[in-house]
Parts: structure tokens; sequence; C-alpha cells
């Protein structure tokens, strides 16, 4: 009885994981043709205008043909990968591929050729680099379950991965040799304070190692230190600066991607909005204290707490009072939105290039609360896992220029936006502090904002709020 070829043959196409994308590039491919896949597992990377997504396959069966190579610019609903669902029944003719029905894109995280699950959409961890068994024959003998099947009903491939490495090992299909379950960001932790997740008691669900893990495990080894005085908010992530070939006179650099994206964004908010910007230089010196004070608080303990924290804190403090400047122009109706909530724009410089990931409802969190958001998306954003969904709905944007040494700037409009606040570098200066002239913790907020929107009077109210809650934090408390 003849295989049908039009039914063994699975497409994989381009989908859109953003909103209306019409094209990605592929970065990476983690599979190569005869390479054994499973259902959820992870077989390439790809970059939008937005962010760098992995793309899991629907199918298992055995890598037959990649469509395109890495660097290769696809347009949405493209083919780029076809799977042979059924191997092993003979070889079909090349035509069969061609006319196969496409499967809709999964939308869930695996593992990548060679790499061993860890959460199902969160990223995956590497183990060995031997290829998968390819599935048995009919009539062969089907390898032992893994013994540890409890993870198997939340997290299935784990499980599933765990049994075929214990195989590899020589472990008779145990889960023994699996490596520990741990998000991307949590690895990354352990790794920078030289932890061995092998040696972590886990205390999240069905066994996953948590932060809190990581860093009780780190405790102990660690020496007590005076915590410095952090005059900075801190780095995302420089990014990665291009350099002129050896030898070479000039090195051209394809425009494409997220810095493809950004140009034509700023571009059309240069010409689109009005912008005005406005300055001003502040004595943050009692901040600055206050900084330290919250890092010893143990209401902060396990946050990540800096003047950026306190400096968002104020300017949410400052929309509140002055509502009229969280909103945006609706050129197609000819109106004004105005807007109840904020959702609070980060720019992070990532070596792919800038992105403005947003704390959605910033307006509505606590200050421990925002704390742990902006540490999240800091994190995210360093692992380079900013999902296009955190970076779109924003309502006004902070950037902060002052971690490269900057004084201060005119900073661009975040397209949609009605205003922006870059933050310069704090410094020790000389400052006029109660009729004497003393070292004090000076730094320059600048606030671009939209013409149309915002007129002189409000912008100036917004940033000189700003200004009074950094020089007097208690305003916190009286002005919220």
């Amino acid at each position: 009885m003849t295989q049908d070829t039009s039914l063994r043959f699975r497409e994989f196409k381009m989908p859109d994981v953003g909103e209306g994308l019409t094209e990605a590039e592929i970065l990476k491919w983690y599979v190569q043709p005869g390479d054994t896949v499973t259902d959820g597992q992870v077989v390439c990377e790809v970059e939008t205008a937005k962010a760098a997504v992995e793309l899991p396959i629907p199918y298992d069966g055995v890598v037959h043909e990649l469509r395109f190579e890495e660097g290769t610019t696809v347009d949405v609903g493209t083919s780029i990968i076809t799977i042979d669902v059924a191997p092993g029944s003979g070889d079909a003719p090349a035509e069969a591929v061609v006319e196969t029905p496409v499967a809709p894109a999964a939308e869930e995280e695996a593992e990548p050729k060679g790499r061993q699950p860890v959460l199902v959409g969160y990223g995956v961890a590497e183990t060995s680099t031997k290829r998968r068994p390819r599935k048995p024959a009919a009539g062969q003998a089907v390898p032992a379950q893994p013994a540890a099947e409890a993870a198997s009903t939340y997290y299935p491939q784990a499980a599933a991965a765990a049994a075929v490495q214990g195989e590899l090992n020589g472990h008779g299909g145990t889960a023994t040799a699996a490596r520990p379950l741990a998000k991307p960001p949590v690895r990354k932790l352990a790794k920078d304070l030289g932890i061995d997740l092998a040696t972590v008691t886990p205390t999240g669900p069905d066994g996953i190692i948590t932060r809190e893990d990581v860093h009780a495990a780190a405790a102990p080894a660690a020496a007590p230190a005076p915590a410095p005085v952090q005059a900075q908010p801190e780095p995302v992530q420089p990014v990665a600066v291009a350099s002129v070939e050896a030898g070479a006179r000039e090195t051209r650099i394809p425009i494409k991607g997220v810095r493809k994206a950004i140009a034509q964004a700023m571009v059309g908010s240069a010409f689109t909005a009005p912008h005005v910007t406005e300055f001003i230089t502040l004595d943050v010196t009692r901040t600055m204290k206050l900084v330290e004070e919250l890092k010893a608080d143990k209401d902060m303990a396990g946050l990540r707490v800096n003047p950026l924290l306190l400096i968002a804190k104020a300017l949410l403090v400052a929309i509140k009072r002055n509502p009229q400047v969280n909103a945006a122009w609706d050129e197609a109706n000819q109106e004004i939105v105005l807007k109840g909530y904020v959702n609070l724009g980060i720019a992070a410089a990532t070596p792919r290039g800038l992105i403005v990931p947003n704390i959605k409802d910033a307006h509505a969190k606590t200050l421990p609360e925002l704390a742990a958001a902006l540490g999240e998306l800091v994190s995210t954003a360093r692992e380079g896992k900013t999902a296009p969904a955190a970076m779109q709905g924003g309502t006004v944007t902070i950037t902060n220029v002052g971690v490269f040494g900057v004084d201060t700037g005119t900073p661009i409009l975040n397209p949609g936006e009605s205003a922006i606040l870059a933050v310069g570098a704090i410094k020790l200066q000389p400052w006029v502090h109660k009729g004497k002239v003393k070292p004090r913790q000076v730094t320059t907020l600048a606030l671009s904002f939209d013409h149309r929107l915002v007129d002189g009077e409000l912008g100036s109210r917004v940033l000189a709020d700003v200004a009074a809650i950094l020089e007097n934090p208690k305003r916190l408390i009286t002005w919220a």
C-alpha cells in the first residue's frame, strides 16, 4: 500500500509573530535536514521589526528540507521548513513536498536541537549535542518511560526530554541525568553568582528553581560588604557597536529588523509630532539618600532599587497631578484621547538596537510593585526575550542617557506617545544649599512633548513637578 505523500510531508509557514507584521529574518536554525523533531520543539529563531522570537514546530517527524538560509528575510505566510511526519515509509517524489497542506503556526516554545526544554514558554537550556534517536519502527521495543512522571503533567516536553537524555547517558530512561528545571533568566543569574543549579533546592511548582532559590543558595557564601552610593540608574546593556572591517575603507550594514523599525518610527515621529523640549537642572541629593535607605528596607528586599525607580515614581505622580499630559493624537477622527492609565515605557539599549518595552498600568502600582516590574523589564531585555506585546500601547517614556555619562539631550517621542523624559548623569557638583556652596548630587532632566497635545504651560508644570519631587522626595507621600 503506497504512502500518501500529500499527508506525509508538512510545510511550516512563517507566522505573524507580532501584530500585522509582513516579514521576518531567519537568524538561526536549530535543526538540519535529517534531524528528528517533536511537536512544540523550537526549530529556528527569527527577528521581526519588534523583537527576536523562537518558532516551535507543530509536528513530530524528521526535517526534510530547510527552505531558506540564515540571514534571509522571508515574507509572512511563506513556507520555511518541510517535515516528514512518516519517516521510514519510503522515498517520496520531490513534488509531493510542494503540494502538502499547511498547518497553522504553533504559539508555544519548546526545545531546539540538542537542547533540553526547561519550561514551556520560557525557552530552553543547552544539554547534549547528540541527535535524538528516531522513533522505533513497528514491532520494535519502545524505551521505558521516565521515572519522574510528576512533571510530565504540566511540563510533558521536559519529562520526555529527560527520558531521552537518560537513555543517552545509560540510565535506563530515568530522569536522574536531567538538568534542574529553571527559566533562562534564573540560569543566567546562577551563572553570574557562580551557583551550580544542581545544588539548589527548588521551591517553585513541579520542582522549578526560582530567583529566590538561587539568592538563598548564594547568601551563605556572599561576603558582607557596604553598598556603595549608586549615582546612576543601572544600564540595561550597551549596544553592540559596529566597526569598519580591517583593511576596508567602508563597511556596509544592512538596515533591517529592529533597527529598520526604529529608523522608520523616529522619522515618522519627528516629522509628524511638533516636538518641544524643556530642561531643568536640580539637586537630587535627598533622592540619592532615600535610594540607599530603601535598599536596606525589608519591604524592598530582593528588589532592584536605584534612582530610576524614584524618577519613574516621580513622573507617575506628576502625571496624576497633570493628567492632560497623558494623551494621544487621533488624526483620523481629529480628537485628543485622554488616557486614564499610564503604560510607562523604559528605553533599553540592546545589541539589536533600542527597544521601548513598557510597564502596563504603572500608575496603579505600589513602589515595591513598580520596582519588581522594572527589574523584570530590564532582565527580560538583557536576555533578548522582550515580547512584541510588551512594546505596544505605551503612553509616556523615560530614557536614561545618564548611564553613558551624558548630561542631557533632546529625546524624540516614541510614536503615539505624548511625552518622553530624558534623565542625565547624576554628578557631585558645587551647589548653593541653604545659603552655602556645598557638594551636592546634581542632574539635568529634559522633557520632550507633542505640542499639539501639550502646551508650554502644561509641559512646564509636569517637568517642574518631577523636579520638585526629586529635590524633596517626601512629596511622593504628600502629593500622591
